[in-house]
């Protein structure tokens, strides 16, 4: 799923490097493609053959190799956007409903530690467990750690 998510996500950057909306790239493609199908593709929602994914690319100017790649890179490698890094005592204060299994996490493993202001740093695999308990896209709690991290 995170892989089709990703997908997806560098689709729907080039069509807005592009200035496009959905329905100028939908008049750029060879094939009748709806705007819900091309949305479930930029959501990561429903998967894109390759035939398809050929075609979005080509008439978005990107070689699929490129963008397959980019993926690829997003997903496997080690670089520093796969990771965040969490000050525990601020996960445990916040009031994010959302959040409340990964609060219970971070409160345990503070006193497993036995400080306050235990840090540690997650990587993609460990955030893709922790949003699929808390019930919300990885992207997403990517996001609203980040942001959590810098108030």
């Amino acid at each position: 799923m995170t892989y089709q998510r990703v997908l997806g996500d560098e689709l729907r950057k080039l069509r807005k490097q592009r200035g496009w909306t959905r329905k100028v790239l939908q008049g750029k493609l060879q094939t009748e493609v709806s705007l819900q199908t091309l949305a479930t593709y930029e959501l990561g929602t429903r998967q894109c053959s390759v035939v398809r994914l050929a075609e979005i690319c080509l008439a978005l100017d990107a070689m699929p190799h490129d963008l397959l790649a980019r993926v690829h890179g997003r997903i496997f490698t080690d670089s520093p956007g796969q990771h965040v890094r969490l000050e525990l005592a601020r996960v445990v204060e916040d009031a994010q409903p959302e959040l409340l299994p990964l609060r219970r996490w971070a409160r345990d493993r503070l006193r497993a530690a036995g400080a306050r202001t235990a840090e540690i740093q997650l990587d993609l695999p460990a955030l893709e467990q922790l949003a699929e308990l808390c019930g919300v896209d990885t992207v997403d709690l990517m996001r609203r750690l980040r942001t959590l991290m810098t108030r």
